[in-house]
């Protein structure tokens, strides 16, 4: 019998399963559910069987990841799972909003814009960005958005504390971020202009590039060693609060998410950079906030106690009101919940209401795959992707080719995925987008663009194109 017959629709907008380790909420419509994965299931009770696990939560985009589902939430008593991370530590959403009416957005102009990005942002696998040295590489895995001269008081925090005697493991492959700031890299990264209806918005999707994977690959064989596993098992590697690298890996994803943070920010100068020069208004930092990080957290009305949350693949929800918001400037409305669809699609911004509860105060970070990359370079021609986009009037990359595996048939329909999320009561909509241009690093073509040199230095503070003549930091 399918293992999905064996849910249980629950009359408040979501699945109940039971595992061999315990219940599985699952926040999907029902088309969405009948849709899912069948062999999804081994991973579904991977994540309740990691030790001291006490909650397990899907959400709407949840599809197959590393041990654990992509979409994952979990938490647990103490240990630190590395599947329910991933190898992008940090990885994140960012939305710039500005008061350029649409209008402004001829294609023209689109196109300037997108080809000034392009030149300013490291896009596809590998690509490069700003070098650094080593003490400021230091500063940034230490300090976070602070060190780059940003107090923003976010729930997520300006800065995720990390030990002073924990360092980058010599022999790992994390140097390599040492030159990737301020680049997107590939994959499902992107960045995308879009509009409200009235004005335009710029919304870019990035993580901790090659520093953060190689974090993940170095701690991934030392859960190998100590727990045994053979090759194929390291995704289910994992940490226990008695074991010698919990301490260590924790520091790890705390500078992964340092890292995360610092290149969205400096993304973002670029962009918005871009952005004035192309249409004559500023465009303005709404919020950023990681989704795949493991951190400890305190819910007084879920837990006697506190808990490690792990999110692959979704994003924190609090609302109004929670005492994670007590003295930031979201504290009386709950912050913003940023969730893009694909290149083709509306993406949204959501309010979190008192019912995310239910799903460990955790939404979708997207709205997830359908068809593999391995799949849709097979099932999908490259004209084919290309003349979509160019129906859809969607420019992407300038008007150069579509990544075929990113085309907006590879991914759940926004609107099906947002409506999981409000039919559940997790968080109401307060904006729509839609796309207007969209870039993205062609992984299997050209690509490696590198963005600008920027001025480096010891302090916390500015760090701005050698070139610029403008005082202060842009719009963050």
């Amino acid at each position: 019998m399918s293992w999905k017959k064996a849910a249980r629709r629950d009359p408040a907008g979501f699945y109940r399963y039971r595992t061999e380790g315990g219940e599985v909420r699952i926040f999907m419509t029902e088309s969405l559910f009948a849709e899912m994965e069948e062999d999804l299931e081994n991973q579904v009770q991977n994540a309740r069987r990691f030790p001291g696990v006490v909650d397990v939560v899907l959400t709407p985009d949840a599809h197959t990841g590393y041990g654990v589902p992509v979409g994952c939430v979990m938490a647990t008593s103490g240990t630190l799972a590395m599947g329910p991370v991933g190898y992008d530590i940090g990885c994140g959403i960012a939305a710039l909003r500005s008061d350029v009416p649409r209008d402004r957005a001829t294609p023209e102009r689109v196109r300037e814009f997108s080809t000034k990005v392009m030149a300013r942002v490291g896009l596809g696998k590998g690509s490069k960005g700003d070098g650094v040295s080593r003490e400021r590489f230091q500063e940034i895995l230490r300090g976070g958005a602070e060190a780059v001269g940003e107090k923003r008081g976010t729930a997520e925090r300006d800065r995720i504390p990390v030990d002073d005697d924990w360092d980058v493991p010599k022999d790992s492959r994390a140097w390599r971020g040492q030159g990737q700031l301020g680049s997107l890299g590939g994959g499902n990264h992107f960045i995308e202009l879009q509009h409200d209806g009235e004005r335009l918005w710029v919304m870019f999707h990035t993580g901790s590039r090659g520093f953060g994977h190689g974090l993940a690959t170095w701690y991934f064989e030392r859960a190998q060693h100590e727990l045994g596993l053979s090759r194929g098992q390291m995704d289910l590697g994992y940490f226990t609060p008695e074991s010698r690298t919990w301490r260590s890996y924790r520091n790890a994803v705390a500078a992964g998410g340092n890292y995360a943070i610092v290149n969205r920010l400096l993304i973002g100068r670029a962009v918005s950079r871009a952005f004035e020069e192309t249409f004559g208004g500023a465009a303005g930092l709404v919020y950023e906030i990681s989704h795949n990080l493991v951190q400890e957290e305190r819910h007084p009305d879920l837990f006697d106690r506190p808990v490690w949350i792990h999110r692959k693949g979704a994003t924190r929800a609090l609302p109004a009101g929670h005492p994670m918001l007590a003295g930031t400037r979201w504290q009386t409305t709950g912050h913003p919940v940023l969730i893009p669809g694909s290149m083709g699609d509306s993406s949204y911004v959501l309010r979190p209401l008192p019912g995310a509860a239910r799903s460990l105060y955790s939404v979708n970070h997207g709205c997830g795959r359908r068809k593999s990359r391995t799949a849709a370079r097979r099932d999908i021609s490259q004209a084919q992707a290309d003349r979509q986009m160019r129906e859809l009037g969607v420019m992407v990359n300038a008007g150069g080719r579509v990544p075929v595996d990113e085309s907006p048939d590879c991914y759940k329909p926004a609107e099906e995925v947002i409506r999981a999320v409000t039919e559940a009561g997790l968080a109401e909509v307060e904006t729509r987008l839609t796309p207007i241009a969209s870039i993205k690093g062609n992984d299997y073509g050209s690509g490696g663009t590198r963005s600008p040199s920027f001025r480096t230095s010891a302090r916390a503070g500015c760090r701005r194109p050698a070139s610029s003549s403008r005082a202060g930091c842009g719009a963050t």
